[in-house]
C-alpha cells in the first residue's frame, strides 16, 4: 500500500507540475498580448520632470518633433507652451529643434506678435517694439527680452520645461524667474 501513495503522490506532483507550467505559459501569452493594447489606450504623460509640459498646436493636442521637423532649418513653428503661452520652436541647421524656444509675448503689454521672415525680426503690432531672432530688444518701447524656455524632444514628443538659469542673451538672471 506504502507503494501505492507513493505513486498517487508522484502522480499529483507531476500533474501540479504540468498545470503550473499550463497556467504559466497561458498567462505569458495573455500578457504579451494585452500589454500593447493596454499601452495604446494609456494617454500620454502630459507632465514631467521640472514643471515639463508636451508641446501642444491650438486644439490641446501634442504636436509630434517629426511634425515640426518637416520644416526646413530656420523655420519658426508657434506651439501652445508653458501656461498654454505662444511659444516658437526654431528647426536648425542639423534639422533638430533648438534647445532654446521664445515666448511669443510682448514684455510691453504682452501682445503676441508674428515672426517677420523678411526683417528677421519678431515684430510687434501693438506699439512697435522689435526682437532680433534670439528675442532681444532691437527698438523700444519694451525694454526687456522675450522669455525663454527649454525645449527637449524625447520619442518624438516636444518636452517644453521653465528657463530659470543665467540668460545667455544678458548674462544675467532671467527677470520673469
Amino acid at each position: 500500500m506504502e507503494n501505492n501513495i507513493s505513486l498517487d503522490q508522484a502522480s499529483l506532483s507531476r500533474r501540479q507540475l504540468l498545470n503550473f507550467l499550463t497556467g504559466s505559459t497561458v498567462a505569458v501569452v495573455v500578457g504579451s498580448a494585452l500589454y500593447p493594447a493596454a499601452k495604446f489606450f494609456t494617454p500620454p504623460k502630459e507632465i514631467g520632470e521640472g514643471g515639463a509640459i508636451l508641446a501642444k498646436d491650438k486644439l490641446g493636442n501634442p504636436i509630434p518633433a517629426s511634425q515640426i521637423l518637416a520644416n526646413p532649418p530656420g523655420t519658426r513653428a508657434l506651439v501652445a507652451g508653458l501656461a498654454g503661452e505662444p511659444t516658437y520652436l526654431i528647426v536648425t541647421d542639423a534639422n533638430t529643434l533648438d534647445g532654446r524656444g521664445i515666448v511669443d509675448n510682448c514684455t510691453h503689454l504682452g501682445c503676441t506678435f508674428p515672426w517677420n521672415e523678411m526683417a528677421e525680426q519678431f515684430q510687434c503690432p501693438c506699439h512697435g517694439s522689435r526682437y532680433d531672432a534670439e528675442g532681444s530688444v532691437v527698438r523700444g518701447p519694451a525694454n526687456r527680452p522675450l522669455k525663454l524656455v527649454h525645449v527637449a524632444v524625447i520619442d518624438d514628443a516636444i518636452w517644453l520645461s521653465p528657463w530659470t538659469e543665467i540668460d545667455p542673451r544678458m548674462g544675467e538672471r532671467p527677470w520673469w524667474v
